[in-house]
């Protein structure tokens, strides 16, 4: 046997190394100090014992006081495996929020994960999630995970593990399913040559892909909009909820899964629904089981330890941590009345609707029918260009069952939100039901016994009068008879005015054409450009990445509805324009949660709906259930779905345009149609109230907050926060001679460029100031870095001159960095100061953090040395095994007087040192004397050193321990044992300064 461990340094080709691993005549080691991603193997008869080497105190290898920080920071950055029980945090491409902690917590303190996440829209469900998988990952708990979810979706997943967490996930869709298995070895599965998968959850529910994913399913599945997993006995597109539940619950069966559940809105009203969801992470909540009673306290609180569930406003303030979202949402509520020749077109193609669904021809006919007349009116409110398109698409129904005429009839005519899995919902949908009467061949080649003259003639005269109308619709189109658009533009622009970037949203492709195509005539110089769901999901993140990543300062971004859920759209718009009336409050507000969100850096968004006074229902629906969503929202704090008594509603006020012929170009409600409205209101009231009460009901108990700060506290102590981050980058570049100037400002992070509406009600307006994460954002001229160096910082290689932006958040453009410690030019630079920090040869000797220095100042009256030590323990985790892992960790410890009676400062008298400017000069002389004493008294000092070392492996054995018992969790086999010794990087000596605190002291003297 090697007489190696885990842990050792060793020597080998020039450098020194750390073992990870050992094996009889192999081990596998990582450089030094160096990126972890240079881990190699060594045979063991290439390596030789190595010590780290003592700081040096030649005169030029002693440094001022800022090196100290310079090292200890690089040093920080440098780790990748934190010794504390959040394993992952150092892998981080961003410094998460103390709220998203709390999931992960819940986590841990579980033998296996089973979570449902269901907190507010815009709060960071994603990224609470990837914390999780990231730490599983980390801790050895997981090998492999997938995430199920919506085509839609499945981009902005990838996209954000790979840039906020390191994790490069495979995607697989039916346009890339191919591909990937081009690359497979005989039986070999997608999940199992791809650790991390991005999964169409419609596409793997299919029975020929079910069973080979239930056969190499990963440890961890994360299931996005999980609430349309679930069987609803109401839902007419049941089928897909049924087939993706079973999927679920075959994967859930195996009791060492880990699954999370990710959704919005877990509970829509229904119980059972409610009960099938939850089902999911444990039996014991199952609709069939009689032991879990929500009404019970008990068995909410046994509910509490699988489900998170928090608003904005139980987080805007949440661990002496400020959230920042848009102080105000302002609504604005737009009429507008049609020209004369398009109200005089509608009432002609009401008339043809209307006879068409007087007409009896069997169950089927009567509903595409039905549907095809809707379909004209919702068209016909949306453009004219959508009117032609609908007027001119033919209803193909031959072997349609009532259940798929109904399903596609919803899914082109009304506003689902639950179950949108068909591709092409926003295409102009089918107005001509006369296919209903004929076979699809058509009438030339219909059978003489299948169809009478007469009745070929009567289909082929409607075709002709439809083409008619669509004619008519077209030479409307322009804002000469189109009011509507000619609003749109008024809005849009007095947007741009007051500093906004809008999102318009419409209902039909047709329509964002059109008034994509009438914007680009009228905004001149200004940005437009329009998505929807012509453009496959890559396109479409394309489209939207060129626009808000361009120079213009002012863009506009016309949109179907293919983006109102799951996208983030907040980073480069600030208001939304309904030009299309939703016909379900619940769009509504996934629209606009596209802007107001986290991250959104607008004190204000705005909100502007577009409505018809004369078009027969806009104001109907808005006045019955937008504007009582509102209102229900605003008394109770809380968005719940809309009742299924909305969707009845809708059809009957609708019924009374079609049906009953009235000449009023505004719909009123009857008295049948004001009891439903009522009765509506009530019932969403109702459960508004109900989802109001409960908002405690799942709180999580068993998440102490003060146990919580401790464990954040001390792992940013241990890794470092963004400011170290921030003065570390900016002291660096500024010793290497780069010129630093403020950044160009980005005009949706200003929040002076936004103008309070005037007029409004609500809150008044507080003094805009520019954030201060703002503040900080600088650009460096890299001329006369090492080339090294610059190479290294110049990752895109976009940038002619060497000129880089960094960023305190969300770095979104060519040529920029984000000021986190896992950003890859901050690693670079921080591994840079390191390498020569550690070997003068590198770069020439042209190193900036020195491991040594003397520093005279007032903040000591006497010999007082700071020591930056590394630690390195043997980790052995649950799932791990019995084999350890090396973590490290910087610490900084000092003591005054001798190193023979060395009196050790407190944690409070540590910061006060650290803080500590020099005063004086010291003379080289004394410089001299310092260093070589108080490197020389490192071998009295190192006992104490491994004695801190073990007592470090104990405070983080307890942490780990703490967070896992947060739940009585069982945790067999946690280990953390120091391995000696520890390593002496930077020996600092602060002498006092007495000459100045005489000057201070003495009369006469100078402050």
């Amino acid at each position: 046997m090697t007489k190696y461990e885990t842990g050792n340094l060793v020597a080998a080709r020039g450098r020194d190394w750390v073992v990870e691993k050992v094996t009889e005549d192999f081990l596998v080691a990582r450089p030094l100090g160096g990126d972890a991603a240079f881990t190699t193997g060594l045979f063991v008869d290439e390596v030789t014992d190595s010590s780290f080497p003592r700081p040096s105190t030649a005169p030029d290898e002693v440094g001022d006081f800022s090196s100290a920080g310079l090292l200890r920071t690089a040093l920080q950055i440098g780790f990748r495996d934190s010794a504390g029980p959040f394993r992952s945090l150092a892998q981080l491409n961003f410094e998460p929020r103390r709220y998203q902690l709390v999931p992960l917590m819940m986590s841990m303190s579980m033998d296996v994960t089973r979570l449902l996440i269901a907190d507010d829209v815009g709060i960071g469900k994603t990224v609470e999630s990837g914390l999780i998988a990231k730490e599983l990952v980390a801790q050895g708990q997981v090998d492999r995970f997938s995430v199920l979810c919506p085509p839609a979706l499945a981009r902005q997943w990838q996209d954000e593990l790979r840039d906020k967490f390191g994790i490069e996930a495979a995607l697989v869709l039916p346009s890339t399913v191919k591909k990937l298995e081009r690359d497979l070895m005989g039986a070999e599965s997608l999940f199992s040559r791809h650790r991390f998968t991005i999964v169409s959850t419609d596409f793997i529910k299919r029975e020929d892909r079910r069973s080979q994913f239930l056969r190499s399913a990963p440890e961890l599945v994360i299931v996005d909009e999980a609430h349309t997993c679930v069987p609803d006995a109401a839902d007419r597109a049941g089928k897909h909820r049924q087939l993706r539940y079973e999927l679920l619950t075959e994967l859930s069966t195996s009791p060492q899964r880990h699954v999370i559940l990710v959704t919005a809105t877990p509970h829509s009203g229904k119980e059972e629904t409610f009960r099938c969801l939850i089902g999911l992470l444990d039996p014991q909540f199952a609709p069939d089981s009689g032991s879990f009673d929500p009404s019970q306290s008990e068995d909410r609180m046994r509910l509490a330890k699988f489900f998170v569930q928090r608003r904005r406003r139980d987080i805007k303030h949440y661990l002496q941590e400020e959230t920042h979202f848009p102080d105000t949402r302002f609504l604005r509520d737009v009429p507008f009345r049609m020209h004369d020749e398009y109200a005089d077109l509608l009432e002609d193609v009401l008339a043809y609707a209307r006879e068409t669904v007087r007409t009896s021809s069997g169950a089927t006919r009567d509903r595409i029918r039905w549907w095809s007349a809707l379909a004209l009116l919702r068209s016909l409110a949306s453009s004219p260009l959508a009117a032609a398109a609908t007027l001119e698409t033919r209803a193909a129904v031959e072997a349609l069952t009532d259940a798929e005429a109904e399903r596609l009839g919803r899914a082109s005519v009304l506003d689902g939100t639950e179950d949108d899995t068909d591709e092409g919902a926003d295409a102009a949908p089918a107005g001509d039901a006369t296919e209903a009467l004929i076979p699809l061949k058509g009438v030339e080649g219909a059978e003489e016994s299948e169809l009478s003259e007469r009745d070929k003639a009567r289909i082929l005269e409607e075709r002709k009068r439809l083409r008619r109308f669509a004619e008519r619709a077209r030479q409307l189109a322009g804002p000469e008879h189109d009011r509507k658009l000619l609003q749109v533009g008024k809005e849009v622009k007095q947007l741009i005015t007051a500093g906004y970037n809008p999102i318009v949203f419409c209902r039909y492709i047709p329509t964002a054409q059109y008034v994509a195509d009438y914007l680009k005539s009228i905004l001149g110089k200004i940005t437009v450009e329009h998505v929807t769901g012509l453009l496959p999901p890559k396109e479409r993140e394309d489209r939207i990445a060129t626009l808000t990543q361009g120079p213009a300062a002012r863009r506009v971004l016309v949109a179907t509805d293919c983006l109102s859920e799951g996208v983030n759209l907040q980073h480069g718009f600030q208001a939304v324009v309904h030009y299309d009336l939703p016909w379900n409050p619940t769009r509504l507000e996934q629209r606009e949660g596209r802007v107001d969100r986290f991250g959104q850096r607008s004190t204000y968004v705005r909100a502007v709906t577009l409505y018809g006074e004369d078009n027969g229902i806009d104001g109907v629906v808005l006045e019955v259930l937008l504007r009582k969503h509102r209102a229900i929202q605003k008394a109770t704090g809380v968005a719940v779905p809309v009742p299924e008594a909305a969707d009845s509603l809708v059809q009957a006020l609708v019924q009374g345009v079609l049906l009953r012929g009235r000449e009023e170009r505004q719909l009123t409600l009857d008295v049948e149609a004001e009891e439903a409205a009522e009765a509506l209101e009530r019932q969403w009231r109702d459960a508004a109230e109900r989802e109001s009460k409960a908002q405690t009901r799942y709180a999580q108990r068993t998440i102490h907050t003060d146990e919580m700060q401790q464990e954040i506290d001390a792992l940013r102590q241990a890794i470092g926060n963004r400011d170290d981050v921030i003065r570390f980058v900016r002291a660096s570049l500024t010793k290497l001679g780069a010129t630093l100037h403020p950044a160009p400002s980005r005009e949706e992070a200003s929040a002076s460029a936004r103008r309070k509406p005037a007029g409004s009600a609500s809150t008044a307006q507080t003094a805009l100031t520019e954030p201060v994460e703002e503040a900080k954002d600088f650009t460096a001229d890299l001329t006369g870095l090492p080339p090294g160096l610059l190479r290294d910082l110049q990752l895109d290689g976009a940038a002619r001159t060497p000129e880089l932006t960094f960023r305190a958040e969300g770095a979104e453009r060519i040529g920029e960095a984000t000021l986190t410690r896992s950003d890859p030019r901050v690693v670079a630079l921080a591994q840079w100061v390191l390498d020569t920090s550690l070997d003068g040869s590198i770069a020439g000797g042209r190193r900036l953090a020195r491991r040594c220095g003397v520093i005279r100042t007032t903040a000591v009256d006497s010999r007082t040395t700071l020591l930056l030590i590394r630690l390195r323990h043997h980790l052995t985790l649950p799932g791990r095994g019995t084999t350890p892992t090396v973590a490290e960790e910087a610490r900084v410890l000092a003591y005054r007087g001798s190193a023979s009676a060395p009196e050790w400062l407190t944690p409070p008298e540590m910061t006060q040192l650290l803080d500590a400017e020099p005063t004086a000069n010291a003379m080289e002389e004394h410089v001299r004397q310092y260093a070589d004493r108080a490197v020389r008294d490192l071998d009295r000092i190192q006992p104490e050193l491994d004695r801190h070392g073990e007592a470090a492996a104990s405070e983080l054995l307890a942490a780990h321990r703490r967070v896992r018992r947060s739940a009585s969790a069982a945790r067999r086999g946690l280990q953390v044992t120091f391995q000696p010794s520890a390593d002496v990087l930077g020996v600092y000596v602060y002498v006092p300064d007495t000459a100045a605190t005489n000057r201070t002291t003495t009369p006469g003297g100078t402050a």
